[in-house]
């Protein structure tokens, strides 16, 4: 389950996370965004709130986790994970070398830092 908020002057999206995954909770997230990208091409960042992360609910909402990420990873500048999970600060490693957006893990109290980061992503 999410929460997810779209900071349309800043052209972030903010996306907590409250329990495991659901296949539901990507497409709400694409009925959201999508509309945005059509208009303004990318978005800036991506605030990913992992406290704690609970994984996914099934395996049909891992499947719909990959397909978002597929369908989107070329539109987003950069990834913030914020998190105290070794398996989230570990990931942005991993995927980073082949995913277009640059990744990168904060700690679970560095959400603001990770907020400007993504910010400084919108300057030339």
């Amino acid at each position: 389950m999410v929460k997810f908020e779209l900071d349309r002057d800043k052209g972030i999206l903010i996306v907590s996370l409250e329990g495991p995954l659901e296949a539901g909770d990507f497409q709400a997230i694409a009925r959201e965004i999508d509309p945005y990208l059509a208009a303004h091409g990318k978005l800036t960042g991506l605030m990913i709130q992992a406290l704690p992360f609970h994984g996914w609910r099934s395996l049909g909402a891992l499947v719909q986790h990959l397909k978002f990420v597929l369908n989107h990873h070329r539109q987003i500048k950069r990834v913030a994970a914020v998190t105290d999970s070794l398996v989230l600060r570990v990931v942005p490693r991993i995927v980073g070398s082949c995913a277009s957006p640059e990744i990168r893990a904060f700690g679970g109290d560095q959400a603001l830092l990770a907020f400007a980061w993504l910010e400084s992503g919108n300057q030339p």
